[in-house]
């Protein structure tokens, strides 16, 4: 289903709820600009919560900034093998330095 919502989350089996807090963060990405209280009044009226609607915004927002980040330092995304090497030592050291 993962593979469904990423080709296009209109159409993908979801919930009504998860396709309107999705088109919401669409629009937070795309055009922020045009966002409005509407637009988070539609998908509260769906019943997602306060808070659900909340933690989505938290999460898209530190991927937009991540994302535009690597996109002006051209950052590249590293390979799975070094994934591999980075989840060994995080698992072997923690966060130490």
């Amino acid at each position: 289903m993962t593979k469904q919502v990423l080709e296009d989350y209109e159409r993908a089996p979801i919930s009504e709820k998860l396709r309107a807090t999705l088109g919401f963060l669409k629009k937070l990405t795309l055009t922020p600009e045009a966002l409005t209280a509407d637009d988070a009044r539609a998908v509260l009226a769906l019943g997602v919560s306060k808070a659900a609607l909340a933690d989505a915004i938290y999460v898209a927002s530190a991927f937009n900034v991540y994302d535009r980040l690597a996109d002006s330092m051209g950052w590249q995304v590293p390979t799975a093998a070094a994934f591999d090497v980075g989840a060994k030592r995080l698992l072997a050291r923690g966060y130490l330095m």
